[in-house]
């Protein structure tokens, strides 16, 4: 059987900017970014080229704000969730494309891989779409910075609720990867620390699609409740799954990384009353939804945190290299670090010495479907997470920057 190999064309797109003496201290006169992303696998739909036109937006939002006196230009490529595919694309752009930055890398596997080669490189990573906490614990460098969310914070918010609701035994059905095992952790944890039990997992692998014998070890298990440590299309696939085989309702599942894409291709009648955390959700204030409708436009489906978060944090590099004058990595992450994040992402966001931006959180619960007034109104919100709540704390990191 032959390997079918995909391409991974490079797509430019290079905005106009302003007229005048260029910043000399811009290598190049150029700012190029490259979005690396999942454009054809379990993740495309909640980052993919969604979350290229969220960096071009940002892009152009900076220019009609700021009027640079330096190009910016966009790069994308499709990692194909494969750590050397995302790691060898990445040294391509550093050596020989110039590329200034990588972001999102959706993928804690291809996350780390790239991680290492911008550290051996002196070059910055925005990582939006991964997961893991290792990315900012013991993986933690000092050109990485973690934006939207991680496995301790959906732990936090979701297992907890679930847990204190009454679901007080888990039996968990995991991604085979670090990222599923990162997010497992995180909510036996949580689910321990809130008086539940876990009865036991079983790991499928990334990705899967037949998730049939692992949700019958979970159905067998007698928990009250099964724990998708799986995302994207794995997600969605176990629930579809778990309700033709008659699991649901008798047990519920609680998808400890659920985007509202995920909603959307489901539908709320079989995922009302679920509960799940975010670090965004379209519709909750008019900033928001300003925001979002752009995007509406562009890309014809609303936004998730993925896609907010790459503009979130392209804008706000954007920001600090027009104000440290320079796009040396070191200046321009020290500038990032410095600069309060505030934004419809996020307001007061921090960037803290280990790479992890910190930033509110949302407990959301599906609505039911009478209880929908218009597209895409999927979520009651429970609660607010304070950043400080919302993250793992840094006396519990591991992260070598951290001074204790």
């Amino acid at each position: 059987m032959k390997t079918k190999r995909i391409s991974l064309a490079v797509a430019t797109a290079v905005a106009a900017f302003a007229t005048g003496a260029a910043q000399a201290q811009v290598s190049d006169n150029v700012v190029r970014i490259g979005v690396l992303t999942d454009m054809s696998g379990a993740y495309s739909d909640l980052a993919g080229q969604g979350t290229v036109v969220a960096a071009n937006m940002a892009v152009e939002d900076f220019i009609a704000k700021q009027k640079p006196n330096f190009k910016i230009e966009v790069v994308s490529a499709d990692h194909q969730n494969k750590g050397d595919i995302a790691s060898n694309k990445a040294r391509e752009w550093f050596d020989r494309d110039k590329v200034d930055i990588v972001t999102e890398l959706v993928t804690t596997s291809t996350a780390l891989a790239v991680q290492k080669v911008a550290k051996e490189k002196n070059k910055l990573v925005l990582m939006s779409g991964p997961a893991s906490t290792r990315i900012t614990n013991e993986d933690c460098n000092d050109v990485t910075v973690h934006w939207t969310y991680d496995t301790y914070a959906v732990a936090n918010g979701t297992a907890k609720a679930v847990t204190k609701q009454g679901g007080k035994t888990w039996f968990f059905l995991t991604a085979d990867y670090a990222f599923g095992h990162s997010l497992e952790k995180d909510a036996t944890d949580v689910v321990n620390g809130n008086g539940g039990k876990v009865l036991g997992s079983v790991r499928h692998p990334f990705p899967g699609s037949d998730f049939s014998s692992y949700l019958l070890k979970a159905q067998a298990s007698g928990a009250q409740v099964i724990g998708l440590a799986n995302a994207g299309t794995d997600t969605t696939n176990s629930i579809k799954q778990a309700a033709e085989f008659g699991i649901t309702p008798k047990q519920s599942l609680a998808g400890l990384l659920m985007f509202i894409t995920d909603i959307h291709s489901l539908g709320l009648k079989s995922t009302q009353g679920m509960y799940l955390t975010e670090g965004f959700y379209w519709d909750l204030n008019e900033e928001t939804r300003a925001w979002s409708k752009r995007f509406f436009e562009r890309h014809k489906r609303m936004p998730t945190m993925v896609q907010a978060g790459e503009y979130s944090s392209v804008l706000h590099y954007l920001n600090a290299v027009k104000a440290a004058g320079t796009d040396d990595t070191q200046k321009v992450m020290a500038q990032m670090k410095k600069t309060p994040v505030n934004d419809f992402f996020a307001k007061n966001g921090k960037i803290r010495e280990d790479g992890r931006m910190v930033h509110d959180m949302y407990l959301l619960q599906v609505k039911k479907p009478e209880e929908s007034k218009y597209p895409w109104d999927y979520y009651n919100v429970r609660a607010t997470i304070p950043a400080a709540e919302a993250f793992q704390p840094l006396a519990l990191s591991k992260c070598p920057l951290v001074k204790k």
